[in-house]
């Protein structure tokens, strides 16, 4: 009975111990009023949504595989459907001219930037030619609303013919094959390059990326971004890979989002190392943010108690969290946009 008296002690010991905290998010003196952003699949949805509720200080914007702004309208099932995979029984995606009236009765509101700060913008699309999870047409619908805002030119809409459902990276050595579309979606295609296609469009000519990743990717704690944000479908450490080059100022600012099932609490550090950013961000004075979702399903733990179904660690492009999933306001967005201006503030601060 003593032996396992003191077991169970034990266990009730360790499971009020504290859990060490990741360290703070440094401040590195970044340049957060000219900031760009990708993703892929829900990843790129929630930089589309990124993107035009801040239009004033996000300058480009590369999406992969994903729709719309707001394609949802707040409904799972068009998001499962209109969103991903459009037909005559699932509805379809809003045309370039409806998310434009859309997000102008937004801007008019006061809940995103005004849209005309898309007007300077550099965007750059990606859908694969062998992702069978969200249809050409809706990354097609995503175009014609960029096509109505930004300058011909300013617009790369790549395919490439024998991609799945992934980011093509030239860094993780042990990538799927380029057709696939599973986890952790990151696949090698030829000399497919995506994070440096992307980062050349919408940032300009770079230096060539360095031989391997010289800069430390930090792990912080994003709980005091994301409590105050009451974003609980978000996780509770995030990411920044900071060159030794950043590490006194002065540099830009790119945010990443993965996708689903990309997480780092489903595959770890895996899609911070590797889907390609870092080796860029060495030699082009740039640093990597990482912000990180988790997968929910059930209560909250948060007061007030709130039920999430998110089991694949999406980002919330259809309002599982929250009806006001796409404004400023909105949950993720605002815990994002905190870890930005963090990231601004000046070195030592």
């Amino acid at each position: 009975m003593k032996l396992i008296r003191y077991v169970v002690l034990a266990l009730l010991i360790c499971a009020i111990r504290p859990v060490d905290a990741a360290p703070p998010l440094p401040a590195l003196g970044v340049d957060g009023q000219s900031v760009t952003v990708s993703g892929i699949s829900s990843g790129g949805y929630m930089a589309v949504q990124f993107h035009v509720a801040h239009s004033a200080t996000v300058s480009g914007a590369a999406i992969l595989a994903a729709g719309p702004w707001d394609c949802a309208h707040g409904s799972l099932w068009r998001a499962l459907h209109a969103c991903m995979s459009p037909g005559n029984w699932g509805g379809t995606p809003p045309t370039g001219e409806e998310t434009e009236k859309r997000a102008l009765a937004a801007a008019r509101a006061g809940q995103i930037d005004p849209i005309e700060g898309l007007q300077a913008d550099r965007v750059w699309l990606l859908s694969g030619g062998n992702d069978r999870t969200v249809d050409r047409k809706v990354v097609d619908s995503l175009a014609a609303f960029y096509r109505r805002k930004v300058a011909t030119n300013a617009l790369s809409y790549v395919t490439p013919p024998d991609l799945g459902h992934a980011m093509p990276s030239l860094d993780d050595p042990q990538a799927n094959a380029c057709a696939t579309s599973d986890p952790p979606f990151i696949n090698h295609c030829d000399n497919l390059d995506g994070a440096g296609q992307l980062l050349t469009h919408i940032l300009g000519p770079l230096a060539p990326k360095s031989a391997a990743a010289s800069g430390e990717l930090r792990a912080f704690d994003q709980q005091s971004f994301t409590a105050t944000a009451g974003a609980r479908g978000m996780g509770t450490v995030g990411y920044a890979y900071v060159p030794t080059a950043c590490r006194q100022g002065g540099c830009r600012v790119h945010v990443a989002f993965h996708g689903c099932r990309q997480s780092a609490d489903q595959i770890g550090e895996r899609y911070a190392r590797l889907a390609g950013y870092n080796r860029w961000a060495d030699t082009n004075r740039l640093v990597i943010l990482y912000p990180q979702t988790t997968p929910r399903y059930g209560w909250s733990t948060q007061w007030p108690p709130t039920w999430t179904y998110n089991p694949l660690g999406c980002w919330d492009w259809w309002g599982y969290e929250s009806g006001d999933y796409v404004s400023r306001s909105a949950p993720q967005i605002r815990a994002v946009q905190s870890m930005i201006d963090r990231l601004a503030v000046p070195v030592g601060q």
